[in-house]
């Protein structure tokens, strides 16, 4: 939710017009509908006049974006995609030393491990006996067949986290069973 969404829902909510909000807030009624329709940003004095008028304190209103994008102050949001980028090494060690050393930072960092190391995990079981197998032709195509489907489906699931989409591992099996 942007900042301008969030102010007509309040505005809506308080069951003031734009009209009745730029009065309370020293603006014209067409300010607000741009800041509404997010045509602008609007400048700390307004957001502080808004903030009063509808009896919020004014950081709720200038953090609404941060708080909406589901980013980490430091930066955390980049953390997910690359947590599944890692995936593409079948070492298991870049998604574990991800997930270990950001765990505490990054917001829902946990339930992304879990779908990218089960995901490994699965296609090195499905390998496994293809490898063992190899000296016959079909398991080799197998094989490589894996290899293709695993990496397309890693730089696609770290395209979706990256535009903050949902993304899914298919043929994954459950070894990490999420929190409860």
């Amino acid at each position: 939710m942007t900042t301008g969404q969030y102010i007509k829902e309040l505005r809506l909510q308080k069951g003031m017009t734009q009209e009745d909000l730029a009065a309370k807030t020293d603006t014209t009624a067409r300010t607000i509908q741009r800041i509404e329709n997010d045509e602008v940003d609007p400048r700390a004095y307004t957001l502080q006049n808004i903030a009063a008028a509808f009896e919020v304190h004014f950081d709720v209103l200038n953090n609404i974006n941060k708080l909406d994008s589901h980013e980490e102050p430091d930066g955390g949001s980049i953390w997910l995609p690359i947590l599944h980028l890692s995936g593409l090494f079948i070492l298991l060690l870049p998604p574990l030393a991800i997930w270990v050393f950001k765990k505490n930072d990054v917001k829902g960092i946990d339930e992304h491990a879990r779908h990218v190391v089960n995901f490994q995990l699965s296609m090195l079981l499905y390998m496994i006996p293809c490898g063992i197998l190899s000296i016959l032709i079909i398991p080799i195509v197998i094989l490589i067949g894996l290899a293709l489907f695993s990496t397309g489906i890693i730089i696609l699931n770290t395209i979706k986290v990256f535009n903050g989409q949902a993304y899914k591992y298919p043929l994954a099996i459950n070894i990490l069973a999420a929190k409860v």
